[in-house]
């Protein structure tokens, strides 16, 4: 495996996105995001969930083509879910300068920033 790539020698990638339900009849688009972790969780990658009112926000990261699949699996769940239109702002990373264990991509950053934070006297980059 060359660095920055993953056994497939698919670029190996960290992506953000923001997706969000729009034209719902209801305020609360929850179910919506919901189903979308529901299929994040089939996928076997790695991901996190931060909500905040109307939108799913995930750190996902894997190989950047079952990476894309997700997201578009997460749209067309949502869809089947009764949403009619989405938006979704995506942010992807990719690095070949180095190897990245697959999905320790997010750890190593946010993990570093927490080394700096420690030697402020500070203890964690979550906010209270």
């Amino acid at each position: 495996m060359s660095q920055g790539t993953a056994s497939s020698g698919d670029l190996y990638a960290v992506a953000d996105f923001c997706l969000v339900p729009m034209g719902t009849a209801e305020p609360s688009v929850a179910e919506y995001v919901a189903e979308c972790v529901r299929v994040l969780e089939k996928t076997g990658l790695k991901f996190k969930v931060r909500t905040d009112c109307v939108l799913i926000e995930s750190s996902t990261e894997g190989p950047w083509t079952e990476v894309m699949q997700a997201i578009h699996a997460c749209h067309a769940a949502v869809h089947a879910k009764g949403a009619p239109r989405i938006a979704t702002d995506i942010r992807i990373g990719t690095r070949v300068d180095r190897e990245i264990a697959p999905g320790t991509g997010n750890e190593g950053k946010v993990k570093r920033v927490e080394e700096i934070l420690a030697r402020d006297g500070r203890h964690s980059t979550h906010s209270t």
